[in-house]
């Protein structure tokens, strides 16, 4: 069974909005994956309902096979959560932050391992410093002190990296490769795009309250990433000529540049013809390059092909 299995989630509000609209998703033991979306996409909420911080209008979440409504106690005790807001005790000691939140869950005094936690988060010595003595970064690092506290098996990263400086977002993802490799299951949302196309082993995509796609990050990029050709020109053209009119050619940069677009999964791309017929039609070449689809290409397309047809 999947660690995190997600059936035909709805949450919907009085007002009649709905923030979900029948979400199914398996979140596998070990794995990263990262939930893309804009700004109000829906990617907090089904956290929030997975987590049970709010509960689902209709269909089931289970974590570690336990049901988040029915057997609450037992799901969350599997997960730990980094918030995008900072909610700390702000007259309170870092290290009796992190020490109380392992015991919220019922486990044992452990402060060898809490002390290897704010190691690795550079916070050990600030352990007797209050919340309120801290920098942004150096709160957001107790958030995340605290997440790893009772030892999760379900870590959520709610935009873990908005806003923090390079040292600390350095800091997360060797902590994310080291929990990944000690079988923790990792569920990412961020706006940081080349994040999740370093470190993610499936891409999930959310807009609306609905999942786009959710797809192993290799297989995404193959399947859906295309390459550009772009042709600089010796002389710039206003317009094409005819011989070239129906090759699907875009001008670009003040007509010095032609940029043709290619799938790179196909038998054939058409380039060695297309340089012969742009030779042919008398326009000299000055350079060529290829540009590879990103992820983030990838996604803006999806997003704006869903609100299309909407």
């Amino acid at each position: 069974m999947p660690m995190v299995r997600i059936t035909n989630v709805r949450k919907a509000y009085a007002t009649g909005f709905e923030a979900l609209k029948g979400v199914s998703l398996d979140i596998h033991e070990g794995e990263i994956l990262a939930l893309l979306g804009p700004n109000g996409a829906g990617k907090t909420t089904l956290i929030s309902t997975i987590c049970g911080i709010t509960q689902p209008t209709s269909g089931t979440i289970t974590v570690g096979g336990h049901d988040v409504v029915t057997a609450y106690r037992g799901a969350r005790s599997l997960v730990g959560l980094v918030p995008q807001e900072i909610n700390l005790e702000p007259f309170e000691r870092v290290m009796n932050t992190v020490r109380f939140s392992r015991g919220l869950f019922g486990k044992p005094k452990d402060d060898a391992l809490l002390e290897r936690i704010l190691r690795q988060l550079s916070l050990w010595d600030k352990r007797d410093n209050k919340i309120m003595e801290l920098s942004g970064g150096m709160k957001r690092r107790v958030l995340i002190a605290k997440a790893l506290a009772h030892e999760p098996r379900v870590l959520f990263l709610d935009e873990p990296t908005a806003g923090v400086d390079v040292e600390l977002r350095r800091d997360m993802w060797d902590i994310v490769a080291g929990l990944k490799q000690s079988g923790v299951t990792i569920i990412l949302t961020t706006h940081y795009i080349e994040e999740a196309e370093a470190i993610a082993d499936r891409i999930g995509v959310i807009n609306a309250g609905e999942i786009l796609l959710v797809e192993e990050k290799t297989a995404l990029m193959t399947r859906l990433g295309q390459k550009e050709l772009r042709i600089e020109l010796h002389e710039p053209v206003t317009a094409l000529p005819t011989a070239l009119a129906d090759r699907g050619l875009r001008i670009e940069e003040d007509g010095q540049v032609l940029v043709y677009t290619y799938d790179t999964s196909k038998d054939r791309t058409g380039i060695a013809t297309l340089i012969r017929d742009i030779s042919e039609a008398g326009l000299v070449l000055r350079d060529l390059q290829t540009r590879q689809n990103s992820l983030e290409d990838i996604f803006v397309g999806l997003v704006t092909k869903q609100e299309d047809a909407a």
